[in-house]
């Protein structure tokens, strides 16, 4: 099986190339805007929805579209088709009930602002180990430029190479590639199952049924949202609502760095603890909208601001990519029910009136069972996440024991430093 990964530059533009990639942008953003201004005419006058090649047919003679390479031209308004593509399935789904907000066509950009590009392989050459990117013919009549080039990275085949995309992003500029992967085979048995719970100061808490568990550390994410916060609302005291400045730019694109940093070491710690254990299966517990539904006051921001969705989405894609099965599953009532009591599980909106837990929660973090063991809240929840759907996959979880539901390994992500958490020390850590 053929997969894809992709991997990120950053340029360090000299003031030529700055300029070069900035026009290419812009010239990007425009083509964009003029595609939507055509697609949502057609659609509010006629109701119909335009082709995939439609776009291209009508603007092959547009000045931003000739100003870009033929083939990158074509693959942004493509963009645009498949923006309509999708409104229009969601339209559909709306009618029939399916989803609850009505969609909205798609929205224009803001003027003058800097779009993605994106080029095929088959626009690309290496010369001298770098990458050359063409220009359209009429920027070589109006600079005599026909081109530019980027560097070529080391860890990369460029015959593998799929596709390079130039993605501006807070006033800075990265070449994205896009490359042929293999699967990696390893040993590892399905009938092995690691359940995560995702949290905000436990970011995952994971357990297993061979008897493992540990927890991601959230505190330091939470700290470095919480400083960036902190930091605009300084910047923008007292300004006009759109301020945006280098400054605004700088701080956000750091604070994005961090959170994909995070993202990919925690990730890498889920994958590599069911290789080095044999795990075949990840169940991920998640409930749809929910960061964007909880109510927790002034924490609110802090939790919709964890990206714990891009995470989800790392951990499925290196699943993939390893051969392990990536299961996902609602988690309701997983860390109010008592997994060592075997308390039924009801879904979402399905519980019965005269439910009751064995159990309870006693401090945050810290969960007494029906007799009177004390667990860590969180770990119990994990494994009440496996069994949702233990039956289903036919998992044997006697190997989930009191042990690693009542202590889980700590583990940092910016430190090489691991420490043993008990009970009272995890709920003081939770309460931070």
């Amino acid at each position: 099986m053929r997969l894809y990964g992709y991997q990120q530059i950053l340029l360090h533009p000299e003031n030529e190339l700055e300029a070069i990639l900035e026009f290419v942008c812009k010239t990007a953003n425009s083509l964009i805007n003029c595609g939507i201004y055509y697609a949502r005419q057609i659609y509010f006058k006629t109701k119909k929805f335009l082709g995939k090649y439609d776009l291209e047919a009508e603007y092959k003679t547009n000045k931003h579209f000739k100003a870009l390479h033929s083939q990158a031209a074509q693959q942004v308004l493509r963009s645009v088709s498949e923006s309509f593509e999708s409104f229009k399935k969601l339209k559909q789904a709306f009618n029939r009930g399916k989803i609850v907000d009505k969609p909205k066509p798609p929205k224009y950009r803001k003027s003058g602002g800097f779009a993605l590009v994106s080029y095929p392989k088959q626009a690309l050459k290496l010369v001298d180990n770098q990458i050359r990117i063409p220009l359209g013919k009429q920027v070589k009549c109006w600079f005599g430029l026909d081109c530019f080039f980027v560097p070529m990275p080391s860890n990369l085949n460029f015959a593998d190479i799929k596709e390079l995309r130039i993605l501006p992003r807070n006033r800075c500029f990265y070449v994205e590639f896009i490359y042929k992967t293999n699967i990696v085979e390893v040993d590892v048995d399905s009938n092995n199952v690691l359940g995560i719970d995702p949290g905000l100061s436990n970011w995952l808490t994971c357990v297993s049924n061979v008897g493992t568990s540990f927890i991601v550390d959230g505190r330091h994410v939470k700290s470095l949202n919480r400083w960036y916060n902190k930091q605009v609302s300084t910047l923008k005291e007292n300004k006009s609502q759109g301020l945006w400045s280098n400054r605004l730019a700088a701080i956000t694109e750091k604070r994005n760095r961090q959170m994909r940093d995070a993202i990919n070491k925690a990730a890498r710690l889920v994958i590599n603890h069911c290789i080095e254990n044999r795990i075949g299966t990840v169940v991920f517990g998640w409930n749809q909208g929910q960061r964007q539904e909880v109510k927790l006051g002034k924490s609110t921001q802090s939790f919709v601001q964890i990206p714990t969705a891009k995470l989800k989405k790392r951990v499925s894609q290196l699943c993939q990519q390893y051969g392990i099965k990536f299961v996902e599953t609602e988690e309701a009532n997983t860390s109010a029910a008592s997994f060592l009591d075997n308390d039924t599980l009801p879904k979402h909106g399905e519980k019965p009136t005269n439910w009751r837990a064995s159990g309870k929660r006693v401090k945050r973090g810290l969960y007494r069972t029906a007799n009177n063991w004390y667990v860590n809240c969180d770990a119990q929840a994990a494994a009440n996440i496996i069994r949702k759907v233990a039956v289903t996959l036919g998992l044997d979880l006697s190997g989930i024991g009191r042990g690693s539901l009542t202590a889980p390994q700590r583990i940092r992500l910016w430190s090489v430093k691991q420490k043993r958490s008990g009970v009272v020390s995890t709920h003081h850590v939770a309460s931070v």
